[in-house]
């Protein structure tokens, strides 16, 4: 297997991990709230959202979420519909003073569970592997140069989640108060809900 393409593939790789979206902002939320530690386990949520979209990416069925109108519709408003309710909750639960030391009320379960239904409900992701991960890879080896590639592509996000993860626990730092932990929750919110918009605004590739 050739591995010239790592120079070109690990920096536009890392900046696709990099984009500011809707599981980069909830893994900075819960290390505000929680810690950049817990922060990174609950992304294993996300990661195990992943694994099966670069294994449909691979065998050629993301097709299928750019020719069938009904599918990308409904993974559509459904990711759009959750994203919106977590900016509902984060807006209007009430205010909480952050204390990594402390245990969190929610379970890691909980936070992992978010991470998941979050990736899994958008469909921007499982379309950037069918789209980006191919250009990498070598058509004689092609199922093991896929799962390199795959492999490469959450090893890259797995880092983008913890330089996050850090920011969001300097940002909890200076969230000690309730008060000031009620509008970082109405800011991310707020964000949650610009995303959910986003989601709905999206067209089908070809549309």
């Amino acid at each position: 297997m050739n591995w010239d393409f790592l120079p070109v593939f690990l920096p536009a790789c890392f900046a696709l991990n990099m984009v500011f979206g809707p599981n980069n902002l909830l893994a900075t939320t819960n290390a505000a709230q929680v810690g950049p530690l817990k922060a990174v386990i609950a992304s294993l949520g996300r990661i195990a959202a992943f694994i099966p979209m670069i294994a449909i990416a691979g065998i050629g069925l993301g097709t299928l979420l750019t020719t069938s109108m009904w599918f990308f519709v409904v993974v559509k408003w459904v990711g759009a519909a959750y994203l919106a309710w977590l900016g509902l909750k984060l807006m209007l639960g009430k205010p909480r003073a952050v204390a990594f030391e402390d245990a969190a009320p929610r379970s890691i379960w909980h936070l992992v569970r978010q991470e998941f239904l979050v990736a899994a409900g958008n469909p921007k992701a499982i379309l950037i592997f069918t789209a980006f991960l191919p250009q990498f890879v070598t058509p004689a080896h092609y199922a093991l140069s896929f799962t390199v590639v795959g492999a490469l592509f959450l090893a890259m996000e797995v880092l983008a989640i913890a330089i996050y993860a850090v920011l969001g626990s300097r940002i909890g730092k200076y969230l000690r108060s309730g008060t000031a932990m009620q509008w970082f929750n109405r800011a991310s919110g707020s964000l949650m809900l610009v995303f959910s918009l986003g989601l709905l605004a999206m067209k089908r590739p070809g549309v």
